[in-house]
């Protein structure tokens, strides 16, 4: 299909269960990250013409309530993460803002109102940037502190 003016629903080989390769590698690496088998990942990936980056919509539901306020605070305060959060002046996250930098940018945070102690929040990266370069270089930091290279 041609993606010019178009949006994607497909990346990578459908699997019997209908998700794509990609979708399955999104899910099995985010538990690992986290480290919890446990933890519910659902995701459907699409390809969208925009220069680069990833973008995602995130549901997050907590054990217990939250307050908005205190989940803002904390991504203010975490390295990496620059919080772009006034919807009714029309800041959000977007892609084009994410291109070139080392920022993971979130915003759009909401509470959802159809499950409790739940956030909705959407999220942009240059995947290039954040997702293998930093990485990279974060990585080689992290051997050097350690004196292992």
């Amino acid at each position: 299909h041609p993606i010019d003016l178009n949006v994607l629903p497909h990346i990578d080989v459908f699997q019997p269960n209908g998700y794509t390769k990609e979708e399955l590698k999104m899910v099995n690496e985010t538990k690992k990250i986290m480290g919890d088998d446990r933890i519910r990942v659902t995701a459907t990936c699409v390809r969208v013409p925009v220069m680069g980056g990833h973008s995602e919509s995130v549901n997050v539901e907590f054990a217990q309530d939250f307050d908005l306020d205190d989940v803002r605070d904390i991504l203010r305060k975490t390295d990496g993460v620059e919080l772009v959060d006034e919807p009714g002046q029309n800041i959000y996250p977007m892609p084009k803002d994410s291109h070139g930098r080392d920022a993971v940018l979130v915003g759009r945070l909401r509470r959802d109102d159809t499950q409790p102690n739940t956030l909705n929040m959407w999220i942009v990266a240059d995947n290039l940037r954040k997702g293998a370069a930093t990485n990279a270089v974060q990585i080689a930091e992290y051997l050097v502190a350690q004196g292992l290279v």
